[in-house]
């Protein structure tokens, strides 16, 4: 059986995350909005247990924790969710970078066909935004700065602090899509100045079909965000819809373990990390992005001579990999995130990436290593 490296696009349940959604499933299975008995009232109670599970990792309050199916759906909820407000006050500027995710860009595409002014600022060949080109785009209409906190491609660390200074006098919505660093990365989610952040469950060991927008107050007022759906007033009148106790137990649980076993994940990480790239050394990969701002869970590399769909598909019975994101890695298009980083075309045709967890057994390297010198000869 084949080791699993990709983790960026969905990670395994924790096993006691796994025992935990059971236990709600079978047993504890009421539901949150009727607390008039035993079964609603325990529901609710973990409901708003996971969601102080989940505010303490990026210091919020409880109620600034809103439910929802998973990443896309928070970062449309915070940028579609703005629309409203930004036709009322004439704010129609709106701010990103070239390597967002599809769920990032999409709906911002959305907002340009519906007449907002939409600027992606490019990155430098690192793979980083650059603070200073943020700060001189920021104009008095802007509405929203939009900025992920790690590269689900590349694994490169965005400058938030930096991101955030910039913005220190500017009253702009900022948005962050956090599906990769919630967890992972602490302190930069901590900023009050994040308006808006998106988690995705099943990227830290939750189950698939859970999420979290974050949306904290300015002075006491949550952001001015119009709801996509209505029928109810669940999630602060935000999201209508039967809570998933189930599902929110388990991220709550899983923000709990990331916030208490964050070191020593990371350090597990960097130690398969620093194998993989010593067993990968003969076959002189190429490093995409600043490895400095790496994470440690994820690389992205190029093998000269070796097509990523060759390498992927030669690899399977030993390792998995991807060479793009999950949501396009069906397509034949290159990676939008290595051309934003003017990477030429050979290295993005021969890019893969690899990303791994707490819970990743070590491959037997010297097969990859055999099985990618085949694939070079051959090509």
């Amino acid at each position: 059986m084949s080791v699993y490296l990709d983790c960026n696009a969905t990670t395994p349940v924790e096993p006691a995350i796994i025992r935990l959604v059971q236990r709600f499933m079978e047993r504890d299975y009421g539901n949150a909005a009727s607390p008039i008995h035993d079964f609603g009232e325990f529901a609710l109670m973990a409901v708003e247990h996971a969601r102080g599970q989940i505010a303490e990792v990026v210091a919020s309050r409880r109620d600034e924790v809103i439910f929802t199916s998973g990443a896309t759906e928070a970062n449309n909820m915070a940028l579609l969710g703005l629309a409203q407000h930004g036709l009322k006050t004439g704010k129609r500027h709106l701010i990103s970078s070239s390597i967002e995710h599809k769920a990032v860009l999409e709906p911002l595409e959305e907002l340009a066909k519906q007449g907002f002014d939409l600027q992606l600022l490019p990155v430098d060949a690192g793979g980083r935004l650059d603070p200073q080109k943020l700060a001189a785009a920021l104009r008095p209409d802007t509405l929203l700065v939009s900025t992920m906190q790690v590269n689900n491609e590349t694994g490169i660390s965005q400058p938030l602090a930096e991101i955030s200074e910039a913005l220190q006098q500017h009253e702009a919505f900022w948005h962050v899509d956090a599906a990769q660093g919630f967890g992972k990365e602490i302190v930069p989610l901590q900023d009050k100045r994040i308006d808006l952040i998106s988690i995705s469950g099943h990227k830290i060991y939750a189950p698939k079909g859970i999420g979290v927008l974050i949306a904290r107050k300015r002075d006491g007022s949550f952001p001015p965000l119009t709801p996509l759906m209505f029928g109810g007033g669940q999630e602060q009148g935000f999201r209508p819809g039967t809570l998933p106790v189930h599902l929110i137990a388990g991220i709550g649980e899983a923000a709990k373990m990331a916030l208490r076993n964050q070191a020593e994940r990371a350090d597990y990480c960097r130690q398969f990390g620093q194998k993989l790239r010593t067993a990968l050394t003969p076959l002189q990969p190429v490093i995409n992005g600043d490895a400095q701002h790496l994470l440690p869970h994820t690389i992205n590399i190029s093998l000269p001579g070796i097509p990523s769909d060759k390498a992927i598909k030669g690899l399977k019975r030993l390792i998995a990999v991807s060479s793009t994101s999950a949501c396009t890695s069906h397509t034949r298009t290159p990676s939008h995130v290595l051309s934003a980083m003017g990477l030429p075309e050979q290295i993005i045709e021969s890019s893969i990436r690899l990303s791994w967890s707490h819970l990743t057994p070590e491959p037997d390297w010297e097969q990859v290593v055999a099985v990618l010198q085949t694939l070079r000869e051959e090509n």
